[in-house]
């Protein structure tokens, strides 16, 4: 029976958070804060660490957000001990600026089968408008492969 899962297992947003210690995540303070059947949900905060000298959120940090959100939705598509997702394409508009408060990016798939995955992330601002929409692409990597890499 299908439900309209789309992860390997069962994740929790609580669960992922030593995803970002010591990563660019943790240092712009993104995190995952909620994951339904097809989607995963994190917020941002807009203040120094993520705005240009105009005080506006700074473009590069949507970009980081979403690519953070993508690359953690392929990893809990596929089975974590045998893969990892690697980013290899993002692309982003920016619709309306954001001065402070808190974005939310909310990631869902436009496609996850086989050994790339694209996703599309919309970032909301906290009124609720569409700030940034976002498509990332994933390559699936075995993990014994990055190994022998190393």
């Amino acid at each position: 029976m299908n439900t309209g899962k789309i992860w390997f297992a069962e994740p929790k947003a609580e669960d992922l958070h030593w995803m970002n210690a010591n990563t660019l995540a943790d240092s712009l303070h993104i995190r995952v804060t909620e994951i339904g059947d097809d989607y995963i949900k994190g917020t941002m905060p807009v203040d120094g660490r993520t705005k240009q000298p105009f005080g506006l959120l700074h473009g590069g940090a949507s970009v980081a957000l979403a690519e953070t959100l993508g690359s953690i939705a392929s990893w809990l598509v596929v089975n974590p001990a045998l893969f990892i997702g690697v980013g290899i394409e993002i692309n982003a508009n920016h619709i309306k600026a954001v001065k402070e408060g808190e974005v939310t990016g909310i990631c869902k798939p436009v496609h996850i089968k086989g050994m790339n995955h694209i996703w599309e992330i919309r970032i909301y601002n906290d009124a609720g408008d569409l700030a940034c929409i976002s498509r990332f692409t994933c390559s699936i990597v075995s993990k014994a492969k990055m190994e022998m890499k190393k």
